[in-house]
């Protein structure tokens, strides 16, 4: 497994996917295997497209924005972006810490500072030593939820697949969507991993099935725990599997090694914000302690904004959260597939393409008119087909529109 993949195989093995797999218990067991494995089948399928972009424009996912929207529109996107991360980073370090706090109660404020500090560890720790450890952790982590998977399902503890559930009650649509909403938030950064690989499309696809494996590995987990043993909480499950220590080290490390992503790519989307020679370098060598704050300075404000967002705000329920990346990056990714795959639309340096604000307004909009109607395929599937479909009309229209009429002889 490369460097790379290796990186977003982390980023799957998270306590969040646990916990949206563990909301689709109202489908059961079959229809819930089903609504997973599809809806990361469409992620998956979005991700490769938003990576082979980056790739193409030799540039991170942000920056390759500016492709659709132009510089500024691009801006917009990065600065939505660095929100999400936030919002990010403080649901996952509050997941974090309440399950651990399960555990071991040393209470649920020092948990959520103990967190982010090892995320900021993790950050600033050169990459040659990062990466070694990485290894190190990444071994344990599947080795221990590989455990963890066969102590849920061999239904020893609490035996009967009943798909009695006390939460809210998802019809297919609105789980396939949730199953969607994971792999779509990932979207803003898949390409600030790839794009400067040796082999970037092999690379791209490679980090890509490995997300989504893992991810339909997590939602499984959660959905299994539901399901099987009734347990949501996973604290009460690790414990129950008798893991203790070894569950608080799922718990913390799961959450570190994927809010160093979120770090990572809010440096990328904060830099996509710089003119390009104020942009600061890449440590290489030995770099100094200075020199790796100031050029991980802002995932480390991210780190440091969203450990402070989960000591002060509840953030049990994140199906809003998760349904408002889906109707901003959804019509983002619709138009940039359009213009990149339908019409080959050209990098100009354009501030602000209107034709493309426009069609991600209008896409925008629908997916929020969407959500009041239940469909079997959910809203993120119908508002990407309209949205590129309208950003092909309204290209071709503005094509019509400025190419000047020949004069009759």
């Amino acid at each position: 497994m490369s460097r790379v993949s290796l990186i977003w195989f982390g980023a799957a093995i998270s306590i969040a996917e646990i916990l949206t797999g563990a909301c689709l218990e109202s489908l059961g067991l079959v229809y819930g295997l089903i609504v997973i494995v599809l809806g990361h089948l469409i992620g998956f399928l979005l991700l490769m497209l938003a990576g082979i972009i980056g790739v193409k424009n030799k540039e991170g996912s942000m920056r390759s924005s500016a492709l659709s929207f132009g510089k500024y529109g691009s801006f917009f996107f990065a600065i939505l972006n660095i929100i999400q991360l936030v919002g990010w980073q403080g649901i996952m370090i509050f997941d974090a810490s309440i399950s651990a706090q399960g555990i071991l109660n040393l209470g649920q404020t020092w948990w959520c500072i103990i967190i982010g500090v090892l995320t900021i560890a993790w950050i600033l720790l050169g990459l040659k030593h990062r990466d070694k450890l990485n290894i190190v952790v990444m071994v344990l982590l599947l080795l221990l939820t590989a455990i963890l998977s066969v102590i849920i399902f061999s239904g020893i503890k609490n035996k009967g697949t009943s798909a009695a559930s006390a939460g809210e009650i998802l019809s297919f649509g609105q789980g396939l969507e949730l199953s969607i909403a994971m792999p779509l938030s990932w979207i803003p950064m898949i390409a600030d991993y790839t794009y400067k690989a040796k082999k970037p499309v092999k690379t791209t696809f490679s980090a890509c099935a490995t997300y989504t494996l893992a991810s339909i590995w997590m939602y499984v987990i959660g959905l299994g725990a539901a399901v099987i043993t009734h347990e949501t909480q996973i604290d009460q499950i690790m414990l129950k599997a008798g893991f203790g220590v070894a569950g608080l080290f799922i718990i913390v490390f799961s959450c570190v090694t994927t809010n160093f992503i979120d770090a990572f790519s809010c440096n990328q989307s904060a830099f996509a914000l710089y003119p390009e020679d104020k942009i600061p370098a890449e440590p290489e060598g030995r770099p100094g302690f200075r020199q790796r704050i100031k050029a991980n300075l802002p995932g480390i404000v991210d780190t440091v904004i969203g450990t402070i967002g989960a000591i002060v705000f509840p953030m049990e329920n994140i199906t809003g959260f998760l349904y408002f990346i889906g109707s901003v990056f959804a019509p983002m990714i619709s138009v940039q597939i359009a213009d990149q795959f339908v019409l080959g639309h050209k990098k100009t340096d354009i501030k602000v393409d209107g034709v493309a604000s426009a069609a991600w307004i209008l896409g925008f909009i629908i997916y929020r008119i969407l959500m009041n109607y239940d469909t079997v395929i959910g809203y993120t599937i119908p508002n990407m087909i309209i949205t590129v479909f309208i950003t092909v009309v309204l290209r071709k229209i503005a094509l019509r529109v400025h190419t000047p009429v020949k004069k009759l002889a």
